[in-house]
């Protein structure tokens, strides 16, 4: 049956050498994963849920109980005062330009401690220029860039201590670059510091992809708002669109009248029957996140023996679900992400290629074989095509599927 899907003899081989090696590692992720579990289903407990929660409404979207339950338990999960949850958020890049453009009022600073954000945000911040950016408001950008892959706390309190700064934003995961993503800790020790020297300094983070990959969440050391994406990890492959806003009660009171109507808020917005997917996929997210790690870490492993550079390393502590392969080689890029996009339940037959991918300055190559458009919890794989050419994979609704990606994928740039 391998042979049939095109997985040769020698990847199968590499396959479970390196799985073998894999077994304490594994191990611990099951451990995590429980301990999420336990978080999820006790929110679940705690808030009643029951049948009649996954009815949805329409129209203005008035009394939905569905919708308040499911944001009562991402509060409960974060440990958190209120939480926003919406299919009307489009992605993870709505859901932070909904969050930045609530907070920011004309003069304000907005200061991004981990260098340039993502991609998405360079129109929405007026790095490239745009007449809807916070910067055609007159709100002012600034970047401290990380030092060794950690902060720059002393540029961090100098620059706190010179004037006020709003808003800092975290970004935890990489991105489109080469640093290494942030782990829970660091976010601790920095918030503390920024909360030392300018207390009412709001502290916003990017948890895009790092969701329950610990035990931990940002809001629990100090963060004041957090924003992520329900085609990532939280949507457990089952939310078909959405993203999430939780944190202080009057910052996601302004989140909500930014999305919808001031005076109106979170009592507006029908979810269309909805609900049940957002709690299921919720239901689902920690065992697919623990697939998505596992998936992750067999490739790492399984690409480093092959002579290919990875970021994290197979034995690294894990921080979200991406996986960086640098190839230092275009065309392995490539063939890479179109063997990700052969290894996929959807759309197997197509070949990716690079194209002008809307909001992104390079051309992108894009492997997304998954039920949901651009869902980033299924497996997929994509990178902008400049140099150092690294393809950024992440996903895996189960190990064995990612796993079947993977050696699909390899096979693709070793089998020619």
């Amino acid at each position: 049956m391998y042979s049939e899907f095109g997985i040769s003899d020698k990847t199968l081989n590499l396959m479970r050498e390196c799985e073998s090696e894999l077994k304490e590692i594994f191990t611990s992720i099951d451990k995590i994963e429980e301990i999420n579990s336990l978080k999820v289903l006790n929110a679940f407990k705690k808030e009643k849920v029951e049948v009649a929660h996954f009815n949805g409404t329409t129209g203005y979207g008035y009394n939905d109980l569905g919708r308040d339950v499911i944001e009562k338990i991402y509060s409960d999960i974060f440990k958190c005062e209120d939480a926003l949850v919406r299919t009307q958020f489009i992605s993870g890049t709505h859901a932070l330009t909904v969050a930045l453009f609530s907070v920011l009022r004309p003069n304000d600073t907005l200061l991004s401690i981990n260098g340039k954000p993502y991609d998405t945000l360079d129109e929405v911040i007026g790095i490239t220029d745009n007449n809807s950016s916070l910067k055609s408001f007159g709100i002012n950008y600034e970047q401290i860039d990380l030092v060794d892959n950690d902060f720059n706390y002393k540029e961090i309190e100098k620059r706190l201590k010179n004037s006020f700064v709003k808003l800092i934003e975290i970004q935890r995961s990489k991105g489109y670059s080469t640093r290494k993503s942030i782990d829970i800790d660091r976010v601790e020790k920095v918030i503390n510091l920024i909360k030392k020297v300018s207390p009412e300094t709001i502290v916003m983070i990017d948890n895009c992809y790092c969701e329950f990959v610990d035990t931990k969440e940002p809001t629990e050391v100090g963060a004041d708002i957090v924003v992520g994406s329900l085609i990532k990890n939280l949507g457990g492959g089952i939310a078909s669109n959405g993203a999430y806003i939780v944190g202080k009660k009057n910052l996601i009171k302004l989140a909500s009248e930014r999305l919808t109507v001031p005076g109106e808020g979170k009592e507006v917005g029908p979810t269309m029957g909805m609900n049940k997917q957002l709690l299921q996929g919720l239901f689902l997210s920690p065992s697919a996140v623990a697939s998505s790690l596992k998936t992750a870490i067999l490739a790492s492993l399984m690409l480093e023996k092959i002579g290919i550079e990875v970021e994290p390393k197979y034995n690294e502590k894990r921080v979200d679900i991406v996986q960086n392969i640098i190839f230092k080689d275009k065309e392995k890029l490539i063939k890479y992400t179109q063997g990700i996009q052969a290894g996929s339940p959807i759309d197997s037959f197509v070949t990716p290629i690079p194209w002008d991918m809307p909001g992104y300055n390079d051309q992108v190559i894009m492997a997304s074989g998954s039920f949901t458009q651009g869902s980033s919890i299924e497996l997929s794989c994509d990178g902008p095509i400049r140099e150092p050419y690294i393809a950024y994979m992440q996903g895996g609704l189960t190990y064995n599927y990612g796993k079947l990606g993977v050696m699909k994928a390899i096979e693709n740039i070793i089998g020619e």
